[in-house]
């Protein structure tokens, strides 16, 4: 294949016999594209195709590695009978093996470098997004967020978070003078959700050294695009996590990177896999929100692939946008399943040489309808194909060969220890600190001023007499109604013995 695109497999004719390859070509990689299909159909293996393809053209790549396998495009490929006939019947010769650059991340740090994030960087609204907060709260939560900015208050990590709710808390009344209702029941409400986020993995995201987008726009000596893998069968089990993370991550891509217009090949190629847990019960501001990002990350040089297993899994706003498809099989047995059908055939420019709806519910493991858009960015005519092996391994790595690559990687020891340095939590607690210490003063004077309670025998006073030597029964001091309010309460004269003989002579009889 020519250097400006990828080889993707060849199309079959009515037959089963070679027909003509199919590519991609890689001036429209930032065109976006999508990748569905039924469990087993052979996604995993598109997707390792893909990234290899962009990955020997220069062009970096960002992908999710749900189940482990494809951890396997770092170790070079091996000859299998499968593998070799299916090269032959695509006409890829020579069928070469190799295995390409790539980094291992991972938020839990267990399976790769870790990877985080600062609360100032998600935001209020990616956020609310990930507890799943009410509108009420999400309310409090930008309030808080406005605080933070107003008086400098950092919000690296989720300690600083919480201190800050308590602040809120605390001065309530004031605050809603200002920005409206803050109520405590809804602080209570956003800390509860913390909790759980924190238990479920929050800290070791949330915190510093977060990371640095030119790290994952990297290529190697070679000149090949690094493959950034990261480590998410663990990650899966919140996938709310997950799929808020990849969604900061393409935010902060569409701030930082600047125009480029239409590159020869795009800068970076961004696989989001399960891409229907970013979809699902996502609030209307966050959906308007990702389609913004796809709509206009194309300028940046940025491509978005969106992985599912069903193209009804994608809003139709966001489907508009993606030029490249390629579809595995589809089963057809419930009403939901055929509409889903009905839906990736009509997206398809349709070929009058096979019935599209048909071609989906019939195609193999490992092969797909594949559609990319041509030279001047029309659509091609769909065509089913048989896709290339990968010259990748098709499995996971060992974990030995895994952390090989990790101590190997360009950005070992950069990660690895998280950073605290002085943010809210640190700053209001010296508020709170200063502000105890202050009023702990203001006490002093105002006790030394008035002078302390005085009692006869008792603190150090002299009792006063009358005119024949006995003791005035004037206004009794505070302390005097408390000691006798306990030998009344006491009872019988062995109560006024006992409390006698603790505190001493109360009065004299």
């Amino acid at each position: 294949m020519a250097d400006d695109s990828i080889f993707l497999g060849a199309s079959r004719k009515p037959d089963d016999t070679y027909q003509q390859a199919e590519s991609l070509l890689l001036k429209f990689g930032n065109r976006h594209g999508l990748v569905t299909g039924a469990t087993g159909t052979g996604k995993t293996v598109t997707l390792q195709v893909l990234a290899e393809g962009f990955s020997k053209a220069g062009v970096p790549v960002f992908c999710a590695d749900i189940k482990g396998d494809l951890s396997g495009i770092g170790a070079k490929g091996e000859d299998k009978d499968f593998l070799v006939k299916r090269a032959a019947d695509v006409k890829l010769d020579p069928y070469e093996h190799s295995a390409s650059p790539v980094i291992f991340w991972d938020i839990f740090g267990e399976q790769g470098h870790p990877i985080r994030a600062t609360i100032s960087e998600m935001g209020p609204l990616l956020f609310s997004r990930l507890m799943n907060l009410t509108e009420a709260q999400e309310g409090v939560l930008n309030i808080a967020f406005k605080i933070a900015d107003e008086e400098g208050l950092l919000l690296l990590d989720m300690k600083d978070l919480q201190s800050l709710l308590v602040n809120i808390a605390e001065r309530a009344e004031e605050i809603s003078a200002r920005y409206g209702n803050v109520t405590k029941p809804s602080v209570g409400a956003i800390q509860r959700s913390l909790l759980v986020l924190e238990q479920q993995g929050g800290t070791k995201f949330f915190g510093e050294p977060a990371l640095k987008i030119a790290d994952i726009i990297r290529t190697d000596t070679n000149g090949r695009g690094l493959v950034s893998v990261l480590a998410a069968d663990k990650l899966m089990m919140n996938p709310r996590l997950y799929s808020t993370f990849l969604l900061w991550l393409l935010s902060e891509l569409f701030e930082e990177l600047p125009e480029v217009g239409d590159p020869e090949k795009p800068r970076l190629v961004f696989f989001f896999d399960e891409a229907h847990l970013l979809f699902n019960e996502a609030p209307k501001a966050l959906l308007t929100r990702v389609e913004q990002v796809v709509r206009l990350i194309r300028s940046k040089g940025v491509g978005v692939f969106f992985i599912s297993q069903n193209p009804l899994d994608v809003p139709e706003t966001v489907l508009a946008q993606l030029g490249n498809r390629l579809q595995h099989a589809l089963r057809a047995y419930t009403p939901r399943e055929q509409n889903a059908v009905k839906t990736a055939a009509d997206t398809f420019r349709a070929n009058p040489a096979f019935n599209t709806f048909e071609a989906i519910t019939n195609l193999a493991t490992g092969e797909a309808l594949v559609s990319t858009l041509a030279d001047k960015g029309v659509p091609s005519m769909v065509q089913r194909t048989l896709i290339r092996p990968p010259a990748g391994r098709i499995g996971p790595l060992t974990s030995d060969e895994r952390q090989t690559l990790i101590n190997a990687s360009p950005v070992a020891g950069l990660y690895d220890e998280m950073v605290d340095r002085e943010s809210a939590y640190e700053l209001l607690q010296k508020k709170a600190q200063k502000t105890k210490t202050e009023a702990e003063a203001a006490q002093e004077a105002s006790a030394d001023s008035t002078g302390g309670w005085r009692l006869p025998d008792f603190l150090g006073g002299e009792p006063k007499t009358g005119p024949r030597g006995g003791q005035v029964r004037g206004r009794q001091t505070v302390a005097e109604a408390a000691m006798k309010s306990v030998v009344r309460s006491v009872g019988g004269s062995l109560g006024r013995a006992l409390v006698r003989g603790i505190l001493g002579s109360l009065s004299r009889r």
